[in-house]
């Protein structure tokens, strides 16, 4: 049955892409084994993910974006990382059902899946969902990620590039993306810019993203870092309604991501982000960088694949009685959990 899943996807069946995810998502061994015989046509999609804060109209950008790609000619495949169920612990769909306009498209295969209480925005499966789609021939996979905080950044791990929204009118409009989330965009969109804020908010970003920049460069200016923070704070807290590119020094723009808006309920801005979105992948690609990125990503999916085999191969061979054991020790303060860990570790190397 695995090997005529794996054909089936090769030809683009989408009933078969489906069955093989699920089986993935629920840890089967066998299917796990089918992405060998996919190899062929791995690496050959361009992985697109789009995170942020909840709220931020994620699921409609989506949508949107997906009817872009559609019009020039792509295939799409979308991954929606809902959140799970706390009874059944399946995902709850609300992402889905904002892209049904396309269900009945040969040309989009729509998917959720349960972030089951992993942290990061994603769900274990993700990655592996993403090989299905490549072996079916889509040509572009979106992953909508859950709704993140700061430190959720694990769609960097997977997509090639990462799309950060966000939206006037959450109050502190910042906090929802500094930090860690803000380090891993590489296009900043602001969503529902009809309303009041959203101007603010893309200077806002903006001033960071370059004070961010030139701090990264270890730039040296006649001003220095700390009065530059200063005046960047001074800007961002009168409203820096005479901001201009010149008022902050020693910029180098080159390596400071775009900040579009957009209003995704009507689609306008959809079109040029979509044109950003592939330039940027075509540069990348050029470059390098983009080689350079995947292989980073597939070294941190392999550290995460090991951590859990590691710990399935414990439990495999009844370990969980010494973990238990372990755990009561920790909790009744007769080890530390660290010794405690290295304990299990050690059981591990010597095969017990």
């Amino acid at each position: 049955m695995i090997d005529t899943l794996a054909r089936r996807c090769l030809d683009g069946d989408p009933r078969a892409v489906a069955r093989l995810i699920s089986l993935l998502e629920d840890g089967d061994k066998d299917a796990f084994g089918t992405l060998a015989a996919l190899l062929e046509r791995m690496g050959q999609a361009q992985v697109i993910g789009i995170t942020g804060p909840p709220g931020s109209g994620k699921s409609t950008l989506t949508d949107k974006l997906i009817g872009e790609f559609r019009a020039r000619g792509k295939r799409v495949g979308v991954i929606a990382v809902d959140p799970s169920s706390p009874f059944s612990g399946g995902a709850i769909l609300g992402d889905r059902l904002r892209m049904q306009g396309h269900a009945t498209d040969p040309g989009v295969f729509i998917r959720s899946l349960a972030s089951r209480g992993r942290l990061g925005g994603l769900s274990k499966a993700t990655a592996f969902a993403v090989r299905a789609l490549e072996a079916a021939g889509y040509d572009i996979v979106i992953i909508e990620t859950v709704g993140v905080g700061q430190s959720e950044v694990d769609i960097v791990k997977v997509a090639d590039t990462v799309v950060l929204v966000s939206v006037p009118g959450l109050g502190d409009d910042i906090q929802v993306i500094k930090a860690g989330i803000m380090e891993i965009g590489d296009i900043f969109v602001v969503n529902k810019s009809d309303r009041d804020g959203a101007d603010r908010v893309v200077r806002e970003i903006r001033a960071m993203l370059e004070t961010q920049a030139m701090l990264r460069r270890g730039r040296s200016v006649s001003a220095g870092p700390d009065t530059l923070a200063a005046r960047n704070a001074e800007l961002l807290h009168h409203g820096q309604a005479d901001f201009r590119p010149e008022t902050l020094p020693a910029r180098d723009f080159f390596d400071v991501p775009p900040v579009m808006k957009t209003i995704a309920e009507t689609g306008e801005g959809v079109p040029e982000l979509v044109g950003e979105i592939l330039s940027r992948f075509a540069a990348n690609r050029a470059s390098g960088e983009l080689e350079a990125r995947r292989h980073a990503s597939i070294k941190s999916q392999l550290k995460d694949l090991v951590g859990r085999q590691v710990m399935d191969y414990f439990v495999d061979r009844e370990g969980d009685g010494q973990l238990e054991s372990l755990a009561r020790s920790v909790q009744a303060r007769k080890i530390d959990i660290y010794s405690a860990a290295r304990e299990l570790f050690a059981t591990l190397m010597q095969g017990e």
